[in-house]
C-alpha cells in the first residue's frame, strides 16, 4: 500500500546517498543545501510516495537511480509558490518529480502532481509550471495527459555536459480556477532564453 506523506530531514540523507553512489555530477546540484531550501520554504510543496519492501529511489537529472538492499521506495514531487499576484503569475512551480521505473504506470505521478496542483489551489495560484527536456516526450506526453500545454520554449535550458550541445526545454503550464480566463496558458509565440525567464 502506498503511503503520501511530507518529506523528513532522514528523506535528504537517503536521496544525497544515491546521488554521491550512482550520479555524482548531481551530487553538487542537488545536495542538502538545496533540499533545506526547499523544506525551509515551501515544506507543504515537498510529497513523497512510500511503498513498503521496495528499493530506496531518488530524483536525478537522469531520472530515478536505484539503490538495492534498502526497505523503501520513495516517489517525490518537489516544488514552490512563485511570481507576482499583481500580474497574475503567483503560481506553483513543479522543481522535481521522481517515480522509479518499476512503479511507473499506476497513476502516483498523476497523483502527487494533483496533490501539488491542490496546494497551489489553496494558496491562490493562477497556474502551475513546469520545465522538461523537449527531448523527454514519454514526460512531454504525460504531462499532456495531466492537462498541461506548452506554454514556451526556452532555448539551450539545460546545460549538457561531455561536449553535447545544451538543451531546449519546454515550460508547461495548467491553468487554476483563479486563472478564469486562462490567460497564463496562452502560448507565446516565439521561444524565449533561461535569461529571460523571471
Amino acid at each position: 500500500m502506498t503511503t503520501l506523506r511530507a518529506f523528513t530531514c532522514d528523506d535528504l540523507f537517503r536521496f544525497n546517498n544515491i546521488f554521491s553512489l550512482t550520479a555524482p555530477f548531481t551530487a553538487s546540484q542537488y545536495g542538502i543545501p538545496f533540499y533545506l531550501q526547499y523544506l525551509a520554504h515551501w515544506p507543504e510543496y515537498f510529497i513523497v510516495a512510500e511503498a513498503p519492501g521496495g528499493e530506496l529511489m531518488g530524483y536525478s537529472d537522469c531520472g530515478c537511480c536505484v539503490i538495492p538492499k534498502l526497505t523503501l521506495a520513495l516517489f517525490t514531487v518537489m516544488g514552490k509558490a512563485e511570481g507576482s499576484v499583481a500580474r497574475e503569475e503567483w503560481h506553483g512551480h513543479v522543481t522535481a518529480l521522481s517515480v522509479a521505473p518499476e512503479f511507473r504506470r499506476l497513476g502516483l505521478a498523476a497523483k502527487l502532481m494533483e496533490l501539488l496542483e491542490e496546494i497551489s489551489e489553496k494558496k491562490g495560484g493562477f497556474f502551475v509550471d513546469l520545465f522538461v527536456r523537449v527531448s523527454n516526450q514519454v514526460a512531454v506526453n504525460m504531462y499532456k495527459q495531466l492537462g498541461y500545454s506548452v506554454y514556451r520554449t526556452v532555448l539551450e535550458y539545460y546545460s549538457a555536459s561531455s561536449g553535447e550541445p545544451d538543451e531546449d526545454a519546454y515550460d508547461m503550464r495548467k491553468a487554476l480556477s483563479r486563472d478564469t480566463d486562462k490567460k497564463s496558458i496562452i502560448p507565446l509565440p516565439h521561444p524565449v532564453r533561461p535569461e529571460d525567464i523571471e
